[in-house]
């Protein structure tokens, strides 16, 4: 990072008004590191002016969006600006014929899954807290939720987005048509690189209809095998269903939660061949919706670690085995989450916070042995600095600073706050 000039802020305030330029208060401190100022500019063009001013005073820029995932990844080695997409929130071309709409960074999920409902569409994710998250901060931080074993990851949604690099250039690709394969794939590199190489300022997507009819039945049985042996017969069987989602934790029963979606009448086939798959399993009647259970992980006033972990689909069971055998020895308290791809959130809990670091490097240990990954979304930020948040990047690590130098040569953007501290 070069060397620091005399801050921008007057230049700042010309650029977005004084109404949009304010000190930052506690309230706005990043993953426990205090900003300084706080920066809303009104639209693409205006952010991209923010960034220039800012690189080239050498200040360290930390793009915010609703604010839920602030705390995921390292903290940042500075926070001199927060750059907020809050006034950056519509929805600016929905191409229902085309099914593909344009969305602005700040929008909320919430609010453009509604605008998208009116022409009977959506966006084929559940991401967490929809009514915060904003579009930007769901594609920094490759948010996909249990619709993804059906629809894909958003990589696999998104067909063009608008990208403000750090020396001021709006960099645009891809575009509006769902086949257009032109130029350098710039959407899927900004999808999950955690607000490292740009700010999103606008992102264009591939929709599907809204399904007339969803319904979901929940199983439980004496183990966590004997449902992951029901998840890989579901995987394999001519059954269309759009979530499929493992739920296990210590002190109660596991259960697996499955969703269809479409005419009374085709549920009601898929429910019955569902229901003879699961001979070995026992239905249950979930007293709470079986899909809020990500976001349930993150509830509860005892200091805990949430990782996002990945094994191979079969792995599921041996999951949950190991999850167990490294909290409870440490008397804490887990959770799993799992979807039928192999993903995985974990949460494991106790009144002992100092037993959080050594339980994940146990685990992430223990999962890398099995050729897995884990990855420290939440946790005590005394706890944070004791464990390595990302884990290891193999030989991918090179490659991925080459492409943080080749766009943000200054390390302006979430300095740090990447795999391998970029």
């Amino acid at each position: 990072m070069k060397p620091r000039t005399e801050a921008p802020w007057a230049e700042l305030t010309s650029i977005v008004g004084a109404d949009h330029l304010r000190a930052a208060s506690a309230a706005d401190a990043v993953d426990g590191v205090a900003a300084q100022m706080v920066v809303e500019p009104g639209s693409a063009d205006e952010l991209a002016l923010v960034l220039r001013c800012a690189n080239d005073a050498g200040l360290s820029v930390v793009p915010r969006g609703g604010g839920t995932k602030l705390g995921w990844g390292n903290p940042p080695q500075g926070a001199d600006l927060v750059l907020s997409t809050a006034r950056l929130d519509q929805v600016l071309e929905h191409a229902w014929a085309d099914m593909t709409a344009t969305v602005e960074a700040g929008c909320t999920v919430a609010r453009f899954q509604k605008t998208l409902g009116e022409h009977g569409q959506r966006l084929a994710l559940d991401a967490l807290w929809p009514e915060r998250a904003t579009i930007g901060g769901i594609l920094a931080t490759n948010d996909s939720g249990s619709l993804r074993v059906r629809f894909g990851a958003l990589r696999d949604l998104i067909i063009g987005i608008t990208l403000a690099l750090p020396d001021g250039t709006l960099a645009k690709s891809g575009g509006k048509v769902v086949k257009n394969v032109a130029g350098y794939d710039l959407p899927k590199l900004a999808t999950g690189s955690l607000g490292t190489l740009g700010v999103i300022t606008q992102a264009i997507f591939r929709l599907y209809p809204l399904p007339r009819e969803v319904r979901s039945v929940s199983f439980t049985a004496s183990s966590p095998e004997t449902l992951s042996k029901l998840v890989l017969a579901v995987q394999d069987s001519k059954l269309a269903f759009t979530g499929l989602q493992l739920c296990a934790q210590s002190g109660g029963p596991p259960e697996l939660a499955v969703r269809f979606e479409g005419t009374t009448g085709g549920i009601e086939a898929q429910l019955r061949q569902m229901l003879q798959l699961a001979a070995d399993a026992r239905q249950v009647d979930s007293p709470q919706d079986p899909w809020s259970a990500r976001e349930a992980l993150w509830s509860g006033s005892e200091p805990a670690l949430i990782c996002k972990c990945g094994v191979l689909p079969s792995q599921l069971s041996t999951l949950c085995g190991v999850v167990g055998r490294v909290a409870e020895p440490l008397g804490l308290a887990w959770r799993v989450v799992a979807q039928a791809l192999g993903l995985a959130l974990v949460r494991l809990s106790g009144s002992q916070e100092q037993a959080l670091p050594a339980a994940a490097a146990k685990l992430r240990s223990e999962l890398e042995q099995l050729g897995g990954s884990l990855a420290a979304l939440h946790c005590p930020p005394a706890v944070k600095k004791d464990i390595e948040v990302w884990g290891s990047t193999g030989d991918a690590q090179a490659l991925m600073r080459r492409v943080k130098e080749q766009l943000d040569p200054n390390g302006t953007l979430n300095p740090g706050r990447f795999v391998g501290g970029i």
